[in-house]
């Protein structure tokens, strides 16, 4: 079994197990994954998995987690089989502690530059150096920024933390973790880049994840229209017939589906509470309109068992973040898609892989929120 070290927030290290019973530890590119861990509670340490406290996996500081549940039941066998289920979320998750405050002079927390410097910009402003000293976790520090992605515009208003750090990894396709730093005895944040590991290109040696490469065990394939929309109207501030309004969109006829967004957060003004150009603010509104949209495309899930003993090696050959090439030749399927998300399994029958390659299916509270965001003017996502 994969030893598991025991560490306070302070990164003291306080035990170390390896007869647990079974361990799912869940990475996400651009969103907070979790873990979950059953061991029997007549283990040693048993009494160390604390809310609050730190698993790590190994040695391996990106692979972090902090406890935030636990729970027991008597099984009907008996104490011989009484487990603790001990739940919590990767170490990055911590941000969803803290929302977008804005600054006293301003309506909005504003950032411009690349999508990593404006991601760092939110980090520094409510977890690391914020005005209000309340709201500061000292153990969180910032890695240099290396001012990777494009450059963006982002304002965000009493928001929560994590979701515009989604949103923006999203967009722009970069990652985002905490790791531990044990010279420093910090949590580090930082701002990742995939590599491509697609069949055309030249510069990285490819993967292909394929049962005819023997390299998948299962692969589910889905695509849908059911939550698609091509045309949107974007009402941004005022009441009524003098509500603000722009169209995103081309298409028509048939094949228009139309929806709303709810844009009425965005500033129709600038930090020094002048009014902002009618054609900035008609740009802005079209931006939000883009990415909602972006929202409603085309459904296209891959999700897939990776053989363990496959050509391909975990963590060498690709990674979480990486865009490789699936197919599946009787399915008349292939595409180039970033790997999203990993399950790391370990029980103790042996070690697997599940991933899922690009967009994971929405869950109901994905649903219900995208649907509560178009009514909301001052919720997004």
């Amino acid at each position: 079994m994969k030893p598991i070290r025991i560490l306070t927030p302070q990164l003291d290290l306080l035990a170390e197990i390896d007869n647990h019973e079974s361990l799912l530890f869940t990475r996400r590119w651009h969103e907070v994954g979790e873990f979950e861990l059953r061991i029997n509670r007549y283990k040693r340490h048993t009494e160390l998995l604390q809310r609050g406290n730190l698993i790590m996996l190994g040695s391996q500081r990106n692979k972090v987690g902090i406890i935030r549940h636990r729970e027991i039941a008597l099984d009907e066998n008996g104490k011989k089989t009484e487990n603790w289920l001990v739940k919590g979320i990767v170490l990055k998750g911590i941000v969803a502690q803290r929302l977008v405050v804005p600054p006293a002079s301003d309506s909005h927390d504003r950032a411009n530059g690349s999508a990593e410097t404006v991601m760092k910009h939110y980090i520094n402003n409510h977890i690391v150096n914020p005005v209000d000293v309340k709201r500061k976790i000292d153990m969180l520090i910032l890695a240099s920024d290396q001012q990777r992605g494009s450059t963006i515009n982002w304002e965000s208003r009493f928001k929560k933390l994590d979701d515009e750090l989604i949103e923006i990894s999203k967009a722009i396709g970069l990652g985002w973790d905490v790791f531990l730093d044990f010279q420093q005895k910090k949590w580090i944040f930082d701002v990742y880049e995939g590599r491509n590991l697609t069949v055309n290109q030249t510069e990285n040696p490819p993967v292909i994840f394929s049962p005819q490469f023997e390299s998948l065990k299962q692969l589910s394939f889905v695509e849908s229209d059911f939550n698609y929309r091509n045309y949107g109207y974007i009402a941004g501030q005022g009441e009524g017939e003098d509500r603000r309004i722009v169209e995103v969109g081309e298409a028509e006829g048939l094949s228009r589906i139309e929806t709303f967004i709810d844009a009425r957060d965005i500033s129709e003004e600038d930090e020094n509470q002048q009014a902002l150009p009618e054609a900035e603010i008609i740009a802005k509104l079209q931006q939000r309109g883009q990415q909602k949209l972006a929202e409603f495309a085309q459904e296209f899930f891959l999700e897939g068992q990776i053989l363990t003993n496959s050509p391909f090696k975990y963590e060498i050959d690709y990674d979480l973040g990486d865009i490789v090439t699936i197919q599946n030749r009787e399915w008349g399927v292939t595409r180039d898609t970033r790997i999203t998300e990993i399950k790391e399994i370990y029980e103790p029958s042996g070690f697997q892989i599940e991933a899922t390659f690009g967009e994971s299916r929405p869950t109901l509270i994905k649903k219900l929120k995208q649907e509560l965001s178009q009514i909301s003017g001052e919720v997004r996502k």
